[in-house]
């Protein structure tokens, strides 16, 4: 069960997470409420994640980097195209984590505290 990929669908509150292993099987789906993101993500071996690049997303991606995760932003409209059913978190994440894994994806660079 080693997670290869994780797509996080931020959110204010709670966050919906998506990760797969190296064969593309779901191995976690479950939410987590702001305040426990950090200790997850404590818990578990480093991997790629993936998230839609926001206001907030620059803040994470430097958190989770800490921890040792190679951490890609992406523009929400080159996610779009990943979203299989009505927009909803789950989906959201689940395309999010399709995305990254993408060879062709273009990425947006992560933002230091002083940009």
């Amino acid at each position: 069960m080693k997670i290869t990929t994780i797509g996080i669908d931020l959110a204010k509150e709670v966050f919906q997470i998506h990760g797969v292993d190296g064969h593309g099987k779901i191995v976690v789906r479950k939410q987590l409420r702001r305040n426990k993101v950090t200790k997850f993500f404590a818990n578990l071996e480093p991997c790629l994640i993936g998230m839609e690049a926001c206001s907030s997303s620059h803040h994470w991606a430097r958190k989770l980097g800490e921890f040792g995760y190679t951490v890609k932003l992406m523009s929400p409209q080159f996610v779009k195209p990943y979203v299989k059913t009505n927009k909803h978190d789950m989906a959201d994440a689940e395309a999010i984590c399709e995305a990254v894994s993408r060879p062709n994806m273009r990425f947006v660079p992560i933002k230091n505290v002083e940009q």
